[in-house]
């Protein structure tokens, strides 16, 4: 793991995984996991994760563990993202992303999460663009 100098112990920075609260746990080349605890304003009506911040934690989670492929990639563009949602979330949650298998230029991501029970409660799949230093972007 890359030494991160931000509150989500990620080796980037991204303000939005700051603002959420995200805390990274692993991060290997390909795999990362990272952790959420839910607060009020995470949650949709009924007291459960908003669908918002469940696709989210899946897409950067799925986003840095693109990266992760390549240490000269600055980043990643989500290019596709398909999540299917299974249970609900409510106090806390784990999400963890594998990056399956890389192209010439794309990079296939699966990735997981899961709720305060350890019960899978969406899945994930997508493809990401890796981003390099002084790449336009899209």
């Amino acid at each position: 793991m890359n030494s991160s100098n931000n509150s989500t112990g990620l080796d980037v920075c991204i303000p939005f995984a700051e603002y959420l609260g995200v805390c990274a746990h692993q991060q290997e080349t390909g795999e990362l996991e990272i952790t959420l605890g839910l607060r009020r304003e995470h949650h949709n009506s009924w007291g459960a994760a908003h669908g918002g911040v469940i696709l989210s934690v899946l897409d950067m989670v799925m986003g840095l563990s693109a990266k992760s492929i390549d240490a000269q990639a600055s980043g990643a563009i989500t290019i596709e993202l398909k999540t299917n949602f299974l249970k609900t979330v409510t106090t806390c949650l784990r999400a963890k992303a594998k990056a399956t298998r890389m192209g010439r230029t794309l990079i296939f991501v699966e990735g997981e999460l899961f709720n305060e029970d350890g019960e899978l409660a969406a899945k994930a799949s997508g493809t990401f663009k890796l981003k390099y230093p002084k790449e336009k972007i899209l």
